[in-house]
């Protein structure tokens, strides 16, 4: 039977609770177990697909089509793992679910409550993941901060479940935030008190304590949260800052966190380490023998995350390149404003990644322009290869009506236009192209290049394509179409013949890059960014 870490957070949101549960799976993994992950959100979306991104972040797409929350991403980045659908639950998901059995007659006639109905959907979810993934380790990420009403059906059915599956299956760690206070000098532990008595009002005692801090964590003060929180000493683990987020499992396997947890989960492994991950990934980020800066020309580059993956794939572009990447974000309204060459002076590569919306449209055009004619390495993503389709077709070709119709409906040149299975769709929510597809290279492209096979998979969100009527117009202008889903003859990669690097892509290849395993794209896009 499956064992289970549930990941809990107090005090303040943001404090890095997906990431304290994908580095956790990544220590386990080094000890031989087999994980998966699972992220419990507490909004009532039943996902996050028609969120803006100022409001959840990026929205991170699995192999079976499902949009889940960015998590998920750190979750894949950090462990072996290819997570799905099942990886991810909403309050939404769980109460359309007990709705729509209600309105059959699933509970026959009975009063539906929160509990036990809501709570038994939220446990069978979580249990239908250790069942069907047949893992040793089943973490579970629950999200929101101890002591909001949307988390409590989550609470209380992880204190069920850890009631019912009885000791040494089941854990909580709880990560909370050490502030220090500089007018008086002060490391304060009052708040993580404060956040584990609502959690143990809850009916829930934590058995570890991450504790996020800026500052080393003094032993006195590690055995004053012992004695009020109720937890050993050896379980007040010190969660302070790093660098960069690939050191945050060396970080806690220093502080013993692995052991511990094996420990009370009553697992016994053999010793194993991560040398492989400490040596190329760490070593390289720390110590890197060139340094190179890539322009991310989006909307939505105020907020961290809307970008997160597409950020994190140009990092492993970089250890694959032994080179710092250093991300210079530009407003793609702001390059819409005037002269365009000031912006780019000293980049050394350009990136235009998706989105929706006409909004800064013009300015991402501005910049793929620039670096096409510039002989800069360029990288266009999903909505980033639509537009440079665009722009070869109104600048080389000489349409200067190109467009997409999903700015401009009458355009007379539409070369990006939208499914034909789309024109029906009336609901925004999961009816995008979602997920894994297949895709042909062409040889002698700089696509092939980079994967060396000729099919390959990528997973996909968007709802418009490349119109293929205009395919030979383009094409008879030096324009490659190197990577085709020949099962539905739609374009997928296209390229810029005799520039040193261009390549767009309709999919989105950030999803399946790793630090020690980069993408194939990203690497050879910022390796040929570092050359220039």
């Amino acid at each position: 039977m499956s064992k289970y870490i549930f990941v809990t957070g107090g005090v303040v949101s943001s404090l890095g609770k997906g990431l304290a549960s994908a580095s956790i799976g990544k220590l386990l993994e080094a000890r031989g177990l087999k994980v998966t992950i699972l992220k419990c959100d507490p909004y009532l979306n039943v996902d996050p697909g028609t969120m803006n991104p100022y409001q959840h972040g990026e929205v991170y797409v699995t192999d079976d089509g499902a949009e889940t929350d960015l998590d998920l991403g750190h979750y894949e980045r950090f462990t072996s793992g290819k997570f799905s659908k099942d990886n991810n639950i909403t309050a939404g998901k769980i109460y359309y679910s007990v709705i729509t059995k209600e309105r059959r007659g699933d509970y026959l006639g009975k009063t539906v409550q929160i509990i036990p109905h809501i709570t038994d959907e939220i446990k069978s979810c979580i249990k239908k993941v250790s069942k069907e993934q047949d893992v040793d380790v089943v973490i579970v990420e629950i999200g929101g901060t101890v002591g909001d009403i949307e988390s409590l059906p989550f609470l209380e059915a992880i204190r069920q479940l850890r009631w019912e599956l009885g000791e040494h299956y089941a854990i909580n760690i709880h990560m909370t935030l050490l502030p220090y206070l500089k007018a008086c000098g002060e490391q304060k532990t009052k708040p993580t008190q404060h956040s584990v008595g609502t959690l143990r009002e809850i009916g829930i005692q934590p058995d570890i304590l991450l504790c996020r801090t800026e500052r080393t964590i003094p032993q006195e003060q590690r055995e004053k949260i012992a004695l009020f929180c109720n937890v050993d000493v050896e379980a007040v683990i010190e969660a302070a800052d790093v660098k960069s987020i690939y050191e945050v499992p060396s970080a806690y396997k220093k502080e013993g966190l692995d052991g511990l947890i094996l420990k009370k989960l009553n697992i016994k492994t053999s010793e194993r380490d991560l040398k492989h991950w400490e040596d190329y990934v760490i070593k390289r980020l720390r110590h890197p023998k060139h340094e190179v800066n890539i322009a991310v020309v989006g909307k939505y580059i105020q907020l961290p995350d809307a970008y997160k993956s597409i950020y994190e794939a140009l990092v492993h572009g970089g250890i694959a390149a032994d080179a710092k990447v250093n991300i210079v974000k530009m407003d793609s309204e702001e390059l819409e404003k005037g002269k365009i060459d000031k912006y780019f002076k000293d980049i050394s590569g350009i990136l235009v990644p998706g989105g929706f919306g006409s909004r800064g449209i013009e300015g991402k055009i501005k910049a793929i322009k620039f670096a096409r004619e510039k002989n800069i390495p360029f990288f266009g993503i999903c909505l980033g290869m639509q537009l440079a389709s665009v722009e070869f077709a109104r600048y080389v070709c000489g349409l200067k009506t190109a467009n997409s119709t999903e700015f401009d409906k009458a355009t007379k040149d539409p070369v990006i236009s939208l499914l034909a299975e789309q024109h029906q769709v009336t609901n925004l929510g999961a009816t995008m192209r979602l997920g894994a597809y297949p895709c042909h290279l062409e040889r002698d492209t700089k696509a092939f290049a980079a994967y060396k096979k000729e099919d390959i998979s990528e997973r996909h969100r968007h709802r418009y394509e490349f119109n293929n009527e205009y395919r030979e117009a383009l094409a008879s202008k030096g324009l490659i179409f190197s990577g085709v889903n020949i099962q539905r003859d739609l374009m997928e990669i296209v390229e810029v013949k005799g520039h040193r690097w261009f390549l767009g892509c309709q999919f989105h290849p950030e999803f399946q890059s790793k630090p020690d395993k980069p993408h194939p794209l990203f690497r050879d896009f910022v390796a040929a960014a570092v050359s220039l």
